[in-house]
């Protein structure tokens, strides 16, 4: 299949996160329906703050999304002007990489793996034993970075620059659930581990089993951006669709593949 006509794909990732798709499944002549199981909220800790203030002596400034990226300079406006000179920055990917273009600023390293494991990889060839790393972000995510990093021997500064909560308007979610138990939706797409498993936190006794039994036999297709994100669906005994590159792209590209 080449495109998405007569088909309806339905997004998981927060709605601030969701245009792209968006985008990609109506130029394909698809139907979406975005039913964010993931909510981003900005948080202004004291940790973040305390980051601020050591930005000039940071070897290194890690970020694995666009929203930390946000968060950090909302706190930390003249942060360009406080970093170390030296400070080397390194993101996830290249859309992470592309958000730091706003505040004049540019990453040093991507990983061509766009995942934790794969930025950790690229640390394999850097000596960090003994370098202060600021690594803000969400304190929901896996602990796989600052883990791997502390291991190498670097200081880690992690804090929280925003929570990744369940949403407080869950509207969309019931909605997603009820097509899916129908069969109204062809394909379900996940882009982290947690708009995956957040999705069956809000589902409880029979409708739960309802819910699965379409993503497990097929009759709705499930699409993960990576094989981390498909392994919180495997969980569940769902199968998944993983594209080759971890991209929202690629994954949307690798379902229409699929389809008949």
């Amino acid at each position: 299949m080449k495109d998405f006509k007569g088909k309806k794909i339905a997004i998981t990732r927060p709605i601030e996160r969701s245009e792209e798709a968006v985008q990609i499944i109506k130029e394909k002549g698809g139907e979406v329906l975005v039913a964010p199981t993931l909510e981003l909220r900005i948080t202004n800790t004291q940790p973040l703050k305390d980051l601020c203030k050591k930005a000039g002596e940071l070897d290194w400034l890690i970020f694995t999304s666009p929203t930390a990226i946000l968060s950090l300079f909302k706190h930390c406006n003249d942060l360009k002007d406080r970093l170390n000179p030296d400070c080397k920055i390194a993101v996830i990917g290249p859309r992470t990489g592309k958000n730091l273009d706003e505040y004049s600023l540019k990453p040093d390293i991507i990983p061509d793996d766009y995942t934790a494991e794969g930025l950790l990889e690229l640390f394999n060839d850097i000596n960090v034993k003994n370098k202060l790393i600021g690594l803000p972000r969400t304190l929901a995510a896996r602990d796989v970075l600052p883990k791997g990093l502390k291991d190498r021997g670097a200081h880690v500064l992690m804090v929280e620059a925003y929570k990744s909560d369940l949403p407080n308007d869950r509207t969309m979610v019931e909605k997603l659930v009820e097509e899916i138990i129908n069969r109204e939706v062809d394909a379900v797409t996940f882009t982290s581990t947690l708009t995956a498993s957040n999705l069956f936190k809000m589902v409880n006794g029979e409708d739960k089993e309802k819910l699965l039994e379409p993503l497990r036999n097929g009759e709705v297709l499930v699409g993960a951006i990576g094989p981390v994100t498909a392994s919180a669906l495997e969980k569940y005994d769902i199968p998944t669709i993983i594209p080759d590159e971890y991209t929202v792209k690629a994954m949307l590209n690798r379902l229409m593949e699929k389809m008949e």
